[in-house]
This record gives C-alpha cells, sequence and structure tokens, in this order.
C-alpha cells in the first residue's frame, strides 16, 4: 500500500464527506425531458455538480450534451482504466425515518440519504483515490478516466451515448455494488401483464389500487380505494389484522375509502429482503367482501402467478438455478388497478442457464393462461468475465491488501453499468454482510467503509496502471 496516498485520504476525509452531502442533497430522479436536460432538471444539476467538483480537483472533464461527464487523470497517458459510476438515483419513495430522503446527516458513524451508497458515495471514494493520486505527485504509467452517468436506474441511455462516441477501455470497474468483486451478472427481463376491463358499478367494489416507484423495487407502499364498504367494521378489521399478520405488513385506514398497506422496499435483485406492499394489498382485496365481478375473478390470478413471499418464479414456471449463477428471483413490482383496466410489471432475474424457451416464452404462457394480455422488450443475455483474468486477480489483490479480508468473486441478480462491457466488473463499494438499505428507504453509507472503499480504489489504480 501507498502510506503517501492512504495519509492524503485521512487527511481529507472531512471534504470527502461533505462532497457526498453535497452531492446527496440533489434530487437526481429522472424527470421530464428539457432543452439541453436529457433526463429532467435533477439529473442535470447533479452531473453539472460533479463536474464542476472534479474540476476543482484538477482533472480535465469532458460533459457528454449533458447525458455522461468524465474525468481524466492525464489526458496524455495511454488510455487504459474506466471507472463508471453515476450520479442519478431511485426516486425517494416511503418510510424514511433518520432523515429527509435528500437532506443528508451524519449519524452513529454513517451518512444518511439517498444517493449515498447508490451511487453518489462510492463514485466519489473512486475519485477521491484519484485525487489522492494527483495530489501526492504518486506517477501513473496509464491513464485513467472516471465516467460519470445520468441514467442508470432507468434505461442508460447515457452509456450509450458515450460508447457510441468513445472505445471501452481495456479494463472497467464500476463502483456501484459490492465488495469484494462481482465478475457474473445475471441476465434479466422486464415484462407487463394487463387487461383492459368492463367497468362494473355493482358495489362493493375496487376503485383503484396502486403501489411502486419503479420496476426494479419492491414497493413499500400499497394505497387501495373502495366503494360501497364500511372501512370501520370489525369484518374488515379483522381481515385487516390477518393480512398483517400473514405478510409481516402495517395496514390502516386513511381515509373513509381508503386503506394503505406499509410495507418494506428491497431491491429487484434481492426481492426476498423485501415484504411486497402490492402483493400483500391484493390478498386484502380479495379477502374482503366485495362483490364479485370479472376484476376481482381476474385480480385472483395475481396472487397464483406471484404468491406472497415466493420470489423463485415458480407461480409463473420459471423456477430454476445453477452452480455458478445460483437461483433466479422474480418480483412484481409496480402496479395499477381502475374499473376499467389493470397492469402490472414485474422484474426477473435469471441465472446464465435461463434462455428464451425456458425463461421468457413459459412466463408469457403462464401469464395469457391466467387471462392477461403480455408485453416485454426480451431478455438481456447474462454477464460474465472470467475470475482467474490478470485484472480481476489483481483487483482481488488489492482488496485484500486494504482490508485483511478474503476476496473471491461473485454472482448477483442485479445489474450493473459494465454489463455490456467485455472486460467490466463491479468492484465494491459496500462492504460484505452490510445493507444499505439501496432503493429503499434509510439509505446509508458507514463512513469506515467510505474510507476503507477510497483507499481500496487507490491501491487498484496503482497496481492496476502504476
Amino acid at each position: 500500500m501507498n502510506q503517501k496516498v492512504n495519509d492524503w485520504l485521512d487527511a481529507h476525509k472531512q471534504d470527502l464527506l461533505d462532497d457526498i452531502k453535497e452531492l446527496c442533497s440533489i434530487p437526481s430522479v429522472r424527470g421530464e425531458a428539457e432543452e439541453g436536460k436529457p433526463f429532467g432538471d435533477g439529473p442535470y444539476r447533479s452531473l453539472n455538480k460533479a463536474l464542476d467538483m472534479v474540476a476543482g480537483y484538477g482533472f480535465t472533464v469532458k460533459n457528454y450534451d449533458n447525458y455522461v461527464g468524465t474525468a481524466d487523470f492525464d489526458p496524455a497517458l495511454p488510455h487504459a482504466l474506466d471507472i463508471l459510476g453515476h450520479t442519478d438515483v431511485v426516486p425517494a419513495g416511503e418510510g424514511w425515518t433518520v432523515t429527509e430522503p435528500f437532506h443528508v446527516i451524519e449519524k452513529d458513524g454513517r451518512l444518511y440519504g439517498r444517493g449515498t451508497s447508490d451511487d453518489k458515495g462510492p463514485l466519489l471514494c473512486s475519485l477521491y483515490a484519484l485525487r489522492a493520486i494527483k495530489e501526492t505527485g504518486t506517477p501513473l504509467k496509464k491513464g485513467v478516466r472516471v465516467i460519470m452517468g445520468a441514467d442508470e436506474e432507468c434505461d442508460s441511455a447515457d452509456i450509450e451515448k458515450y460508447y457510441a462516441e468513445e472505445e471501452e477501455a481495456e479494463m472497467t470497474f464500476s463502483p456501484d455494488a459490492d465488495f469484494p468483486i462481482i465478475n457474473i451478472e445475471k441476465g434479466q427481463f422486464k415484462a407487463t401483464l394487463s387487461k383492459h376491463l368492463t367497468p362494473d358499478p355493482r358495489t362493493p367494489r375496487l376503485l383503484t389500487l396502486d403501489a411502486g416507484v419503479a420496476v426494479n423495487a419492491v414497493p413499500q407502499k400499497a394505497v387501495i380505494k373502495l366503494e360501497g364498504l364500511d372501512l370501520d367494521s370489525p369484518e374488515v378489521r379483522n381481515i385487516m389484522k390477518e393480512i398483517d399478520s400473514k405478510c409481516g405488513t402495517t395496514t390502516s385506514v386513511t381515509a373513509a375509502d381508503a386503506i394503505t398497506v406499509i410495507g418494506r422496499s428491497a431491491h429487484a435483485s434481492t426481492p426476498e429482503t423485501g415484504k411486497n406492499a402490492g402483493l400483500a394489498a391484493i390478498e386484502l382485496v380479495l379477502a374482503l367482501p366485495l362483490f364479485e365481478s370479472d376484476q376481482v375473478r381476474l385480480l385472483g390470478q395475481v396472487p397464483k402467478l406471484f404468491p406472497y413471499g415466493v420470489t423463485d418464479g415458480s407461480g409463473l414456471g420459471i423456477k430454476m438455478e445453477d452452480r455458478v449463477s445460483h437461483d433466479l428471483t422474480c418480483t412484481l413490482d409496480l402496479y395499477h388497478i381502475d374499473p376499467e383496466y389493470m397492469e402490472f410489471q414485474f422484474d426477473v432475474r435469471t441465472p446464465l442457464m435461463a434462455n428464451r424457451e425456458n425463461c421468457e416464452d413459459a412466463a408469457e404462457r403462464a401469464v395469457r393462461d391466467a387471462g392477461f394480455d403480455w408485453e416485454t422488450a426480451g431478455m438481456i443475455p447474462p454477464h460474465a468475465v472470467s475470475g482467474g483474468s490478470d485484472f480481476v486477480q489483481t483487483l482481488l489483490k488489492s482488496y485484500e491488501n486494504v482490508t485483511g479480508l478474503k476476496g473471491e468473486c461473485l454472482a448477483i441478480g442485479g445489474g450493473t453499468y459494465v454489463h455490456d462491457l467485455k472486460n467490466g466488473v463491479a468492484f465494491g463499494a459496500v462492504l460484505p454482510g452490510i445493507d444499505t438499505h439501496m432503493h429503499g428507504a434509510d439509505e446509508f453509507f458507514d463512513i469506515e467503509n467510505i474510507m476503507t472503499a477510497a483507499k481500496v480504489y487507490a491501491e487498484a489504480i496503482l497496481n492496476l496502471c502504476g
């Protein structure tokens, strides 16, 4: 390890924390496109704040039409390593208790706020690692570029634009997941099941059910509106208690005609860690004494396709696993129901053995057999980089040298920025065994983890390019 670089990082700890707080204060959730702002005002402001920061660090910066920005250690060096992060975030969501989502605070050795661990905090850890190398005068023989995108959480149109103009580096890592290293990312596909309905005015009836903020996040909140049902009756109250007991949710009457269900959000790559408020809300609706309309009968098919608490795709007939990339996961995350229409969107993360026939086609058959219409953009293939490559082994040794922990290759269900890059892996920044609530309420990043990640990245950059 380079002690001079590590000493610099320790001396600038507060600067790093302050920059994370400032960048995370910008609500960079994708919005409506505007002139010069392809992903809306929030991502525009966040990207440009990041570029202003790194220009102040002394790097050469470039803005690609507010889609993506870059910071080069030394443009004169042959380009060898890209570090790929993002400045956009998922929506704030519900259930924050420690702080407001975009008011970052330091508490109990942690920074709390949206984006602290996904991905503004880790991005700044890598930038500070490069800054420490630069300001200590530590030489590099190969060029290093930090790429900062503004649309990772949605369509990744930022990176499409970047790689349409620039060549992929010989090595790329993304500080947008977990340590030690992720060299296998599952494939995935998203699909919509829907149905147009003939309105039935007979009561008691369901007026609306809405849940979810993103197709890649287990919904934490669902809101049900009903007509012609006494929500204060003992029967309804008992049913609510039964559903809460079964699902681990918290259900309450929030208006004369409305019930709110609160569960626990989770990333779609690990849906088993959440409590799906949307599915719990459907269980509740089906248990209430409503008129048995076509709407209610069709809604009854949903728990058969997506049983509460079951995230292995068995309801769709696509349960599978392999030794290297492990099991398939499936979660229903976006919900809208009204008297004329119902629509749901789900997210599937597929092991290496999955293909169109045994996964996508099988799911479509199950959905259509249940009476729904089907729509999908198709499957995204998995991503794998050899764990024995010099690149991966150097990253693992850098991690071990700094942390003293055993390095190993991992497979995940999440898709990162490197998914389509030939020699790209996800490398940190979260240490093993820590759930930072990415995509959920009270997202955080441990300050000790922040400093460790910055030192790991500095070690890796020096070992790869020094």
